[in-house]
């Protein structure tokens, strides 16, 4: 079992590469294409969830033993979930704040962050385990 500063380091790169990587695809998406910026959000999200799930599957949570496909679904809901919460928050910032759309998306990219790691640490990789027997 590694130590929590080993897998702390470990999120935060994995998190840095998937967070770099749905940054610019979102931005490139906007510059390159003229995408709006919530639907490029939508589309650099979906990109870096494969980056996300693979570094955290092999690398931060390992040692959890989380069986392939369960770890998968779980971590698309708490990555969606996290998602959801980018989006609406990403909405709202680009309607209330004058800063730049690429600064606002790099801001809640860090802050979704933490509660990736918890729900991912808590549950999403986390091994099944038998129910015990009924006592008596």
């Amino acid at each position: 079992m590694p130590s929590l500063i080993g897998q702390l380091t470990c999120f935060v790169i994995v998190g840095a590469v998937a967070a770099l990587t749905h940054w610019s695809v979102a931005v490139s998406c906007v510059s390159m294409l003229g995408v709006p910026p919530l639907l490029a959000n939508v589309v650099g999200w979906l990109i870096a969830f494969i980056a996300s799930f693979a570094g955290h599957y092999q690398l931060t949570f390992r040692h959890q033993h989380a069986p392939f496909g369960q770890a998968l679904r779980r971590f698309f809901v708490v990555s969606a979930t996290g998602f959801s919460i980018n989006e609406l928050a990403y909405a709202w910032l680009l309607h209330v704040s004058s800063l730049r759309y690429d600064v606002l998306l790099a801001l809640i990219l860090i802050a979704i962050a933490f509660l990736t790691f918890i729900l991912g640490k808590i549950w999403a990789f986390r091994r099944r385990t038998q129910a015990a027997p009924p006592p008596g």
